[in-house]
């Protein structure tokens, strides 16, 4: 069992992962800034913990993440403000990484987006470009971060019902549902062949458990 704590823990990938993460007997903590969000939180079965990561400074996040054992990073802007987009996608993220080397929580796994990376190819005038690029560096730092890291980068979010099974080798973007999302974040948190890697993926045919390996 690990103590695993869920960053944007009232997300919908989130309310997904969190009940999958206590199933198979992990000791849940999801992170929300709405203390009226707690009950939702509750019903997955994990424990509400309430921080603005927004405001969080490094000291914050180290107390924050102190006695976990694995940091999912599933938190977000939602765009529209690219102000907040660049303070939440990148600067937060950023201080929770260089946070949990210091606190000694070495597995990190960020939920990203498939074409993520400095290379993106977001037109500079669409709205989506603030996020590529907050997505892009945050990226780029835990890359670099002395942690166990895992990047995953699902392709067009659907509501979909779960099928299980998905693609990583797939080179252009199609869809996956957010319950397949959560499936494959709850199947890396221990499995040791996922550190390292950045993890693209659609829906496809593959297990997940077998995909991720």
């Amino acid at each position: 069992m690990s103590r695993i704590i869920v960053i944007g823990g009232h997300g919908k990938v989130a309310l997904l992962l969190e009940p999958l993460l206590v199933e198979a007997g992990h000791e849940v903590g999801a992170v929300i800034r709405d203390p009226d969000q707690a009950a939702d939180v509750v019903l997955t079965g994990a424990n509400a913990v309430v921080a603005d990561i927004e405001s969080l400074d490094q000291a914050g996040f180290i107390e924050l993440l102190a006695g976990y054992d694995v940091i999912v990073w599933s938190a977000g802007a939602g765009g529209g403000d690219p102000r907040r987009t660049l303070a939440i996608d990148r600067d937060a993220a950023i201080r929770s990484m260089d946070a949990a080397a210091a606190a000694g929580v070495h597995r990190y796994l960020m939920v990203s987006y498939f074409g993520a990376g400095p290379d993106h190819g977001v037109d500079p005038e669409n709205s989506f470009f603030t996020y590529a690029e907050a997505k892009a560096a945050a990226d780029e730092h835990l890359r670099a971060a002395a942690l166990d890291w895992t990047i995953l980068a699902p392709s067009a979010l659907t509501l979909d019902a779960p099928m299980g099974r998905i693609s990583v080798t797939d080179t252009s973007a199609q869809t996956v549902s957010r319950a397949d999302v959560a499936a494959v974040v709850a199947a890396c948190v221990d499995e040791p062949a996922t550190i390292g890697r950045t993890i693209r993926f659609n829906a496809g045919d593959v297990p997940i458990t077998d995909a991720v390996r």
